[in-house]
């Protein structure tokens, strides 16, 4: 198993929390799933940011939708919510 060091900023735990019910452990847990599916995330990328979306099935067998970047190494999660139909239709088919 690969070790991954994430980042978060305090409030996108709470919000996260909050808003999508999705907790930092369910959010984590997807990046180790072997089907994960990684896309750049061009409309919220900026010059000095990239960010990414990701599909995958949490620790809680739910299919999320994950947006995130790396920052000095790190995982930095910006958002993490249940993936919508379409967005789970993308993932099933993997």
């Amino acid at each position: 198993m690969r070790i991954i060091k994430f980042d978060w900023d305090q409030w996108n735990i709470q919000k996260n929390e909050a808003k999508h019910g999705v907790s930092i452990l369910e959010a984590e847990s997807c990046f180790y799933d072997s089907h994960l599916m990684i896309f750049d995330d061009q409309m919220h990328s900026t010059p000095s940011e990239k960010r990414f979306i990701m599909y995958a099935k949490s620790m809680e067998g739910r299919i999320l939708m994950v947006g995130f970047t790396v920052r000095s190494g790190k995982i930095r999660v910006i958002t993490a919510r249940n993936a919508s139909k379409k967005e789970r239709r993308v993932y099933e088919k993997s």
